[in-house]
């Protein structure tokens, strides 16, 4: 059996696999760009909406401190005419939940 018809045969499979290879390749190394460009994109989105949800907790940071400040410690009585009005009337502390009655109370005994 001569062996010698496979040589060409093996040459012409090599020549035409190396740039079937090559065009691969190619594809393959812009699939991977691709897929790296759309994940930096999101990642600058992620990072943009975090930047943005940092910036308004900051903000309401602030105006707690300020609420704090400003108001003293008295915001734990205000918290708990918030849950029972009728514990802060008894007391006669915080802030009155009902102000029409109070005001109504009020220009009663100034007459």
């Amino acid at each position: 059996m001569e062996l010698g018809f496979l040589i060409p045969i093996a040459g012409i499979i090599m020549g035409c696999s190396i740039p079937i290879i090559a065009i691969r390749a190619k594809t393959q190394l812009k699939i991977a760009q691709l897929t790296a460009s759309a994940t930096a994109e999101q990642t600058a989105e992620k990072a943009a909406q975090y930047a943005s949800q940092i910036q308004r907790l900051e903000d309401r940071v602030q105006v707690l401190e300020r609420i704090v400040t400003d108001r003293g410690y008295d915001i734990a009585t205000q918290i708990e005419a918030l849950r029972d009005t009728r514990r802060v009337d008894e007391q006669g502390a915080g802030v009155p939940l009902d102000l029409q009655n109070n005001r109504n109370k009020q220009n009663k005994e100034r007459v």
